[in-house]
């Protein structure tokens, strides 16, 4: 006797998505086509914010370990120990410093050409940082003002059904539409927060990474440099003149 087996079917809930279709429909029947613009802006930042997120961890900007180990070297004039504790790395920071040691290690290099090349490795890098950092700027300036367009459109609207309604003006018409018009306002400055610190935030990580390239480049070449210490002892010039004045 053969017993047929069936996989088991998964239970369907057609209920809860009929329901959010029936939320969505609602809501984009109060805010209108700039909430759901909103709402696309906002998937759209947080896209760019995880993107970014994800982009500096995997390039280590934070590490700088690597870096100062090599600048230690560098300054003990162990050029080769310096160039290896660099080299492989993906950090912005570590790639630039082994640029330039491996420029400088070099016989007969070209300060001036190998100093060019090296800001243009640094601009690329940075380029590459601040890529879609303007989209989400412009997210966050532009849904306040979608917002307030939105709100501009119900109060529109809302005036124009108080028109209609005539002689027989209803309270409820005119404080439904405003508290619907000011829904865009509201969901547009959510929006814009949130983007305006997240950018504020990325940049910031950005040129704190542009600062550590110029500190690091400018380490390497002045190797050996170091700056005079205070000191308290008069010049000489100043001790004689005091001197002629007391045997006077």
């Amino acid at each position: 006797m053969t017993v047929s087996s069936s996989p088991p079917q998964m239970p369907s809930n057609p209920g809860i998505l009929d329901s959010a279709q029936t939320q969505l429909h609602d809501l984009l029947g109060i805010g209108g086509p700039v909430l759901l613009v909103l709402g696309l802006l906002s998937v759209v930042a947080l896209a760019i914010v995880l993107l970014k997120l994800w982009q500096f961890h995997r390039l280590r900007l934070d590490r700088l370990a690597p870096v100062r180990e090599s600048l230690r070297r560098w300054q003990q004039s162990d050029a080769r120990a310096a160039i290896a504790v660099v080299a492989g790395r993906t950090q912005p920071v570590a790639q630039l410093v082994h640029l330039a040691l491996v420029g400088l290690h070099r016989p007969q290099v070209d300060i001036a050409l190998l100093r060019e090349e090296l800001t243009r490795v640094a601009s690329l890098h940075l380029e590459r940082l601040r890529s879609h950092l303007r989209a989400l700027e412009i997210i966050g300036t532009l849904s306040p003002l979608l917002g307030l367009l939105g709100t501009v459109l119900g109060m529109i609207e809302a005036f124009r059904q108080l028109e209609t309604a005539g002689s027989q003006v209803d309270p409820a018409i005119l404080s439904g539409g405003i508290w619907q018009a000011l829904l865009t306002t509201a969901v547009g400055l959510t929006v814009a927060i949130p983007v305006v610190i997240a950018h504020t935030w990325l940049e910031r990580r950005v040129e704190r990474c542009a600062h550590q390239m110029e500190d690091a480049v400018t380490l390497v070449f002045t190797r050996g440099l170091k700056a005079p210490m205070p000191t308290t002892e008069e010049p000489q010039s100043v001790r004689r003149v005091r001197e002629v004045g007391h045997a006077a």
